[in-house]
């Protein structure tokens, strides 16, 4: 089982996503303090979080806020007693994975992980996704990027290219 983490400045995106690809768990909005703790105790095997990579743009405060987290999410998972490998994924990477365009938006990615998928589906008949919501549809962009790419999938097959 997998751990994603889409980070944030005080607050992350994560999803447990097991070995057959099946989505186990995930919180839109952790408070990052609870993620390392989460970090600590769950069982998983390893932990993709998405990196802050340059863009040519100026950054705030809150971008190198979320790169301290991130070094504090691969400080917990390295420094348990049986320490867990971490990668890192770039976020032009996920977007040209599930778009095949590095100039998707977030919005052309959601339409791309809901027809991989599958509909949300409703409270009485769920779907794979249902109650994903907000930045844990990121998480799950990340997951499954990983798994697909690291089970040897060039991109998810689709029969719809959603880019800009």
């Amino acid at each position: 089982m997998i751990l994603a983490i889409d980070p944030g400045p005080t607050h992350s995106a994560y999803l447990f996503m097991g070995g057959d690809g099946t989505i186990r768990d995930f919180c839109p909005k952790c408070p990052n303090e609870d993620l390392i703790t989460f970090i600590k105790v769950r069982e998983f095997s390893r932990v993709v979080i998405e990196e802050i990579r340059c863009f040519g743009m100026s950054v705030g405060k809150s971008t190198f806020d979320t790169c301290r987290w991130t070094g504090r999410f691969e400080e917990a998972a390295r420094s348990r007693t049986i320490p867990v490998p971490v990668d890192w994924v770039g976020r032009i990477e996920v977007k040209a994975f599930w778009c095949r365009s590095a100039k998707a938006s977030d919005s052309n990615v959601l339409q791309s992980l809901k027809d991989y998928y599958g509909d949300k589906g409703t409270k009485k008949n769920p779907g794979v996704t249902y109650g994903i919501s907000e930045d844990a549809w990121s998480a799950l962009a990340i997951a499954g990027y990983w798994m697909l790419k690291t089970f040897g999938y060039e991109f998810p097959p689709q029969k719809t290219i959603y880019a800009a």
